[in-house]
């Protein structure tokens, strides 16, 4: 009997997933819970497992696509009926490409790229890129085919993709959801790439120098026909390098398609900047002494293999402030006219991804010590690298953190993130003149930016709260000894 799988909920806010890669192919077997499908939502990228076991006998989705709560993913024929008597399995490996269909078919758009031993077998039709062309036309030939020479196939090149999306074997290479895009984008098959960044992990550019290394093979590679109309199908590759100079009217540009993240938080952006009137606070905290404190305590942490750094000091300061100050931990329902003030003290820090800016949560920061803090700030890191947040990950925050310090900067006026009334960054600390009592010292300043919503907050409850968090940070004992 055959079984539809749809997209399940996948939480609070989330109505829909843009494909990333199919993990089966029709014609698998596939045991009960099995992930079927990497979805993109516009908070994590996602793999959906599917209830039912038995054989994919069809594929309703494609890369590319964006599907919606209840669209149809696959079908599939129920263990334990006739057509379904294969047991369960992992996905099979990568199938060879099919051979072409009889020329009266329709015509479909050749591989985007082959090797020479691809190229003289038979393919499907599609006009000849211009070095394969003949000078002459050949009437016999329902579409030209790319020509083959003696020249050797680069030892890395893209391979051809399956129809259905398949990405072939079940092991997916080191590459984050933005670099898969962009290798489905050029029918790069990622598992044939070299990765030179950490530990193996495959970089634009080796993806870049994949298809290059491919292309300097000659008229070995074919190149995709374009559609005769309408957007280009997600398993057509482009005729040339998305990012690659193009031109207007005023020189060279690259154009290149938004991520569902990035159109996210384009949008969030915007409904934050044009629906909160936002004010900025600008201080500093001296915070010599804590550094002193933190250098001494960072081998000793670093034994455990944590890195501890100034920012579960400051994330400390902020919660037990929080407490202090329930007006910058609340939301404000505008429509109904309510101010939510929240018991709980969850801190959202904003971590910069190859995916873009993702905001994942830390729940109940005030009961924790600044190990534990330093701990899950380790944890949040090696997520991060691996882009592996969950949607629960980055739910349920009530006040938000932003590091600009880990990457340089001071003072900057950071956006609030919708639900929340107020966000604090922290700026890159350094050594500066400063006067203590009646003589010049200098000292380590940390700069601070606290935007808040000014329906909710005022500037003078704004300021209080951060004399509060520069009052802990310039007093290492009081912080490390609060209740």
């Amino acid at each position: 009997m055959a079984v539809d799988f749809k997209l399940p909920n996948l939480g609070e806010g989330v109505d829909s997933g843009e494909v990333l890669s199919l993990l089966v192919k029709e014609g698998d077997t596939i045991a009960k819970d099995q992930n079927v499908v990497e979805l993109e939502t516009d908070k994590a990228t996602v793999e959906v497992p599917c209830p039912h076991a038995g054989k994919v006998t069809k594929i309703h989705v494609k890369e590319g696509d964006t599907v919606p709560i209840g669209g149809l993913l696959i079908s599939v024929e129920a263990a334990g009926s006739e057509a379904a008597t294969k047991p369960a399995a992992a996905p099979t490996p990568r199938a060879k490409p099919a051979t072409a269909p009889p020329a009266a078919a329709a015509p479909q758009a050749a591989p985007p790229l082959s090797t020479p031993e691809a190229a003289a077998a038979p393919s499907r039709p599609a006009p000849a890129s211009p070095a394969a062309r003949p000078a002459t036309p050949a009437p016999a030939m329902p579409a030209a085919v790319a020509t083959t020479q003696a020249r050797p196939a680069p030892a890395i090149q893209p391979a051809p993709r399956h129809a259905n999306g398949d990405h072939g074997d079940a092991l997916v290479p080191p590459a984050g959801p933005a670099i898969r895009r962009f290798a489905r984008e050029l029918g790069v098959d990622l598992h044939r790439v070299h990765g030179t960044g950490p530990n193996g992990r495959i970089l634009r550019e080796d993806v870049v120098n994949a298809v290059r290394q491919a292309n300097n093979a000659g008229p070995s590679v074919a190149v995709a026909a374009p559609p005769a109309a309408g957007r280009t199908p997600a398993n057509v590759a482009p005729t040339s390098l998305p990012g690659e100079p193009s031109t207007d009217a005023y020189g060279p540009v690259r154009i290149e398609r938004a991520s569902k993240i990035r159109r996210t938080i384009a949008d969030r952006m915007m409904q934050s900047w044009t629906t909160i009137p936002q004010l900025t606070n600008f201080d500093d905290a001296d915070v010599t002494e804590l550094e002193r404190q933190r250098s001494a305590s960072k081998e000793d942490y670093a034994a455990s293999g944590i890195k501890l750094t100034m920012l579960p000091f400051l994330i400390k300061a902020i919660a037990l402030s929080l407490r202090r100050h329930p007006v910058l931990n609340c939301s404000f329902d505008m429509e109904a006219g309510q101010i939510a003030y929240k018991d709980y003290v969850n801190i959202g820090v904003a971590v910069d991804t190859d995916r873009g800016l993702v905001v994942p949560v830390m729940r109940g920061v005030d009961q924790m010590s600044i190990a534990e803090i330093a701990r899950g700030l380790t944890q949040l890191a090696d997520m991060a690298r691996n882009n592996s947040f969950s949607l629960d990950d980055l739910r349920g925050g009530s006040f938000t953190i932003s590091n600009l310090g880990a990457i340089g900067g001071t003072y900057s006026t950071p956006i609030i993130n919708p639900g929340e009334v107020a966000i604090l960054l922290a700026g890159r600390s350094r050594k500066m003149p400063v006067a203590v009592d009646d003589d010049i010292d200098i000292r380590l300043m940390l700069p601070l930016s606290l935007s808040y919503d000014h329906r909710i907050v005022d500037g003078a409850a704004a300021a209080r709260f951060l004399n509060d968090v520069i009052g802990y940070l310039e007093s290492p004992t009081r912080l490390l000894l609060a209740p």
